[in-house]
């Protein structure tokens, strides 16, 4: 009888090798291993490769999908419900998915992924902190409903006029505006205008921080202070067209200014003097006297019988 030959293994169990070189093995491939052989990391915090079922993704460079298995994967949470604070980013995320079910969601950050449209987040009526700088938006309508909003970064997106901010008015928790950060070398096109800040100041009265740089409340007066004097620097060294300023310093202040003086007493404190040396002689004068009266008494006293002696 002739030996059976084994079952030809299918052809979605071989490897990229195997098939190439035409062997087979009937050990299928780690699909771990193999997500991270395809998809190199983008950062220490891009840990979708650990579960690579949580995103739905093709090749290389195709659209990421937030799934509820990647919410669970990145918090640890059974619900979505249940999901406070979020942080994802740098994943290359283009579709929000079901992230509009973490309705008590606080705090997202969704920053350096490839992100065009916001619609999940209008269900977000609790988040308070968002951050979705290094993004493609120039679209921000569905960001009106979220009216818990009090701190946006919008930093290194696509926003190229005032009027695609104008949405935004209507959120009257809205502290802090970033559209800027020179830190990170990311901007937006409207941001080229010098006057785009005192702008946003006009539409948005409530905001105490623009950029990053306090422009209401305590502290506003020391960074209105340090850029006033850093155009009064700019404005010295640039001279109005190229002048060079004077090549010797002046001094601030007068000569002799900080030398050594002998302390002078005011007036007042000359007539205060006087007048406690002329009470201090009453009160010797009126001392003696009463010196004076108290030797009469005893010397008076001195002069009566003692009556004792008396004899009866």
């Amino acid at each position: 009888m002739a030996a059976q030959e084994p079952a030809p293994v299918p052809a979605s169990l071989h490897t990229r090798g195997e098939a190439e070189s035409g062997e087979s093995s009937p050990v299928p491939p780690c699909p771990v291993h193999t997500a991270r052989r395809r998809w190199p990391r983008r950062g220490p915090e891009c840990q979708a490769a650990r579960v690579p079922a949580a995103m739905e993704k093709g090749e290389e460079g195709e659209a990421v999908r937030i799934t509820a298995q990647l919410l669970k994967a990145k918090t640890g949470e059974f619900d979505l419900e249940s999901i406070l604070l979020l942080k994802l980013r740098g994943l290359g995320i283009t579709d929000l998915g079901c992230l509009g079910d973490c309705t008590n969601l606080e705090w997202l950050d969704l920053s350096g992924n490839a992100i065009s449209y916001l619609g999940p987040l209008a269900s977000l009526r609790a988040l308070t902190v968002l951050n979705l700088s290094g993004n493609c938006l120039c679209s921000l309508e569905p960001l009106s409903a979220c009216e818990s909003l009090q701190t946006l970064n919008l930093a290194g997106n696509l926003v190229s006029s005032l009027q695609q901010l104008q949405c935004l008015a209507g959120l009257r928790q809205l502290e802090n505006l970033r559209l800027r950060d020179p830190t990170g070398r990311l901007s937006n096109p409207v941001c080229a205008s010098p006057a785009y800040r005192s702008a946003l100041g006009e539409m948005f009265p409530g905001l105490k921080v623009i950029d990053g740089e306090r422009v209401s409340g305590r502290g506003s007066e020391f960074y209105q202070l340090c850029k006033d004097l850093d155009n009064s620097l700019k404005r010295c060294a640039g001279g109005g067209g190229g002048a060079e300023p004077p090549g010797t310093a002046q001094p601030w202040v007068q000569e002799g200014y900080w030398a050594v003086r002998p302390p002078r007493r005011s007036s007042i404190i000359e007539e205060a003097y006087k007048q406690f040396h002329d009470v201090l002689q009453e009160c010797r004068e009126l001392g003696k006297k009463a010196d004076d009266a108290i030797a009469q008494a005893e010397r008076a006293l001195s002069l009566r019988p003692d009556p004792s002696s008396f004899v009866f």
